[in-house]
């Protein structure tokens, strides 16, 4: 297994427009890290630098300690899954499989031997003698991974293999990935603009935007501890509510008051990580589901209304209008509410996320 290093990550294509700002990141041995973000933010040149498909403008790349920003794509030793599956219409599946042994002379009774075996593991011993166009995008999909683990690479690089499949399609794959990854232990990087991908798949998730890293680590402490707004608006379906607004102190208590009339609720001391700034001017972050129709005590309260109701089938989604945008909530299907509606909304103490107006980064 094999440890990928990024210290100082730049690239460029025209000089001062930077692609990818001083990436710094460090994949650990069997680990699968998801690089996450909107179109555009950099993640595959990121991928595309690491297998030496693209120069690297700036800093540096290791495997294992070992400088290889100079090293030809063919010797990094990477295993690589493209969104486009890539395969040899003209081959067979058992063909397509052997394909990187049969470039490396490998013996022919060998390369048998594994193709049976990667076709056991990614579930397609049945269909070695199939042609692609005779497979459903799955079955691709799976020839694409077993290819790119047949010779055991030192590394994955996955570039949103998924994104041709069906949203059903989609979820089987990814817990089928991620079983297969571990399975095999090799270290492994995945590309993708779905949050959803991220936070199901990935042991860390590492979310960058205009070629910056934002913030990395687990799934659940980004989701819970945003560092800014705009990983705290990313990650999450429906998004983090935002109040922008400002906050007085009376009679001991902090007390929010959105812009142009909206929102008012008490603020917790401790919804400030980092000190109450004397700047009073910020932004409230708020989770759907940390609003809640049931009462809960020493809770901030919220009076509001009704604007708009989704259905989906285990839940309910409620749009409230406050000052001028709407703000989201999970709602219980106990809880019958439609449009119109007056409501008393309970705010989860803990739940506040206090961003600064300014920087935009959490206070």
């Amino acid at each position: 297994m094999t440890t990928v290093e990024l210290k100082d990550l730049y690239k460029e294509y025209e000089i001062g427009k930077p692609v990818i700002q001083n990436l710094n990141l460090t994949v650990i041995p069997g680990e699968l890290v998801v690089l996450v973000g909107p179109s555009g933010c950099g993640k595959s040149t990121v991928l595309r630098m690491i297998a030496g498909l693209e120069d690297i403008t700036g800093g540096s790349l290791f495997f294992d300690g070992v400088y290889i920003n100079d090293m030809p794509a063919k010797m990094r030793d990477i295993g690589m899954v493209f969104q486009n599956y890539a395969l040899y219409p003209h081959l067979t599946v058992a063909e397509n499989l052997g394909f990187p042994l049969s470039l490396r002379k490998f013996p022919k009774d060998e390369i048998l031997k594994k193709v049976q075996e990667i076709a056991e593991q990614v579930g397609l011993s049945d269909l070695l003698y199939r042609k692609p166009k005779q497979l459903s995008g799955g079955q691709r999909q799976r020839v694409a991974l077993g290819r790119a683990i047949i010779r055991t690479p030192r590394v994955f690089l996955f570039d949103e293999p998924l994104s041709n499949l069906d949203a059903q399609l989609r979820m089987h794959m990814r817990s089928e990935i991620v079983a297969l990854q571990k399975r095999v232990g090799i270290t492994g990087i995945y590309v993708t603009h779905d949050q959803a991908e991220a936070m199901t798949m990935g042991d860390r998730i590492a979310v960058l935007h205009k070629g910056i890293l934002q913030q990395i680590g687990k799934p659940q402490d980004i989701y819970n501890n945003p560092q800014n707004v705009f990983v705290a608006g990313f990650l999450g379906s429906p998004s983090m509510n935002f109040f922008h607004g400002s906050f007085t102190k009376i009679n001991n208590e902090l007390i929010f008051q959105e812009l142009h009339n909206g929102a008012s609720f008490t603020i917790p001391d401790h919804s400030f990580i980092y000190g109450i700034p004397d700047n009073n001017n910020i932004i409230v972050g708020i989770r759907p589901e940390k609003l809640s129709l049931t009462p809960l005590e020493n809770a901030p309260t919220w009076q509001c209304s009704i604007h708009q109701t989704e259905y989906h089938g285990h839940e309910q989604i409620a749009f409230v209008q406050s000052a001028d945008s709407l703000k989201s909530i999970r709602v219980p299907l106990q809880f019958p509410v439609k449009n119109d509606d007056a409501i008393k909304l309970y705010i989860q103490p803990d739940s506040l996320c206090i961003f600064s107006s300014l920087t935009h980064n959490r206070l």
